[in-house]
């Protein structure tokens, strides 16, 4: 049976049908182009949602994870390894963190930023002090804790009854933050780009705002950096760029470029709330995952990296707006770095999935951010020829989805 040939209908008949999966099933990649069963070639613009932002097969990424895998797998948390000690070192060398905790996927370090910062709380101020304020439209991940802190309700229904004190806010509203930031709180947390809610970034002035009412109001500010953290906004977290450091912040997708890994990075007075027992991941820290996100720190964390996402950021909002002079099916294109959104007009409300399913036709991987948003996260060292010519088939879906809706 191992040996038995699959294909799309496979998954119907053996998965279970919470996804929605192409058509197509890629089967292996290089660079910033993929292939199918068929032999189909695409450019992709999506990265498996801002995960492989070195790219497919990067060598250095699969040396140092096949020089693991003849050394050592896995060990409990009964011992530590090196591969994770070198990247705690890195992260902490690189960031305002002092401390590291290393999970399987952004939705893990979430849940740990989340608990740790209740934990906080009930040491240095009681056991009242347990709110915590998310804003609407955010996605934290799919836990029954971090889906409920996202404030999509789309994602909760039918899963109730859901952990309580938690209050939703509307994004980059100063008034909202002020009236709902109070003594009671204990942590805010935010994305500094909401990615699944649309590609909005905070404003400067929104995170800035968070950041003084959390002083004042003894909170911890957490930045959810899952999906616009390891250099997608042009700074090797996001935060930088900003100017406003959190007390915890969250990373995981692009940090080992498709192999499972999170982390949650923070103080070394917060973590001291996290005694030996209270929290633990059988997986986290795992050798052959930290070997690879150590090695993708590395290369990210350069001046030629970081500023050739400002410049492919740059040539795609360029792209976008040709092709938005003759077709005028965008009524904004936002984001930061390569993380890029454009929302469609209103005659295209709903139809964002319609250019993911033509893309497909034309050798094009794109996302949705909503049904109203098309999103580009393409590698961070997506070659220039690539993203053009990639922009080159977008141009050519445009025109076909449109020629759909006039019919």
């Amino acid at each position: 049976m191992s040996s038995a040939i699959v294909n799309r209908q496979t998954f119907d008949e053996v998965m279970v049908p919470n996804y929605s999966p192409a058509a197509f099933i890629p089967v292996s990649g290089k660079g910033s182009r993929l292939w199918d069963q068929d032999g189909n070639e695409y450019i992709d613009f999506a990265s498996g949602i801002a995960v492989t932002s070195l790219g497919h097969l990067h060598p250095e990424l699969t040396r140092v994870l096949h020089e693991q895998v003849d050394r050592l797998w896995h060990l409990s948390n009964t011992f530590t390894n090196e591969p994770a000690l070198r990247l705690a070192r890195r992260l902490t060398e690189s960031t305002f963190a002092e401390r590291v905790f290393f999970s399987n996927s952004g939705a893990e370090a979430n849940e740990a930023a989340l608990k740790l910062a209740r934990r906080y709380a009930f040491d240095h101020f009681g056991a009242e002090k347990t709110k915590i304020v998310s804003c609407k439209q955010s996605f934290h991940g799919r836990t029954l804790f971090t889906v409920s802190v996202g404030g999509q309700p789309k994602y909760t229904e039918g899963f109730a009854p859901l952990p309580g004190d938690l209050d939703h806010i509307e994004f980059n509203n100063l008034a909202a933050a002020e009236a709902a930031i109070d003594g009671n709180t204990c942590a805010v947390i935010v994305e500094p780009v909401q990615g699944e809610g649309g590609v909005l970034p905070a404003s400067p002035e929104y995170l800035k705002k968070l950041r003084e009412l959390c002083d004042k109001h003894g909170a911890l500010l957490i930045f959810d950096e899952v999906q616009i953290g390891v250099g997608r906004s042009g700074s090797l977290f996001a935060y930088m760029g900003y100017g406003v450091t959190p007390d915890i912040l969250t990373s995981a997708k692009a940090l080992g470029n498709g192999f499972p890994v999170g982390a949650m990075l923070t103080t070394k007075k917060i973590a001291a709330s996290f005694v030996v027992g209270t929290h633990g991941s059988t997986y986290g820290g795992n050798p052959l995952a930290c070997v690879v996100a150590d090695k993708v720190i590395e290369l990210v964390n350069t001046p030629e990296v970081l500023d050739g996402v400002k410049r492919r950021h740059d040539l795609i909002v360029d792209g976008l707006a040709r092709i938005n002079e003759t077709q005028r099916v965008f009524r904004d294109v936002r984001g930061a770095g390569l993380l890029i959104g454009a929302e469609l007009t209103g005659e295209l409300a709903g139809k964002s999935k319609d250019f993911v399913n033509v893309g497909a036709k034309h050798g094009l991987v794109i996302l949705v951010a909503g049904p109203n948003v098309v999103r580009f996260a393409p590698s961070l060292v997506i070659p220039e020829d690539d993203l053009q010519e990639g922009l080159k088939r977008f141009e050519a879906v445009v025109a076909e989805v449109l020629a759909a809706q006039s019919v």
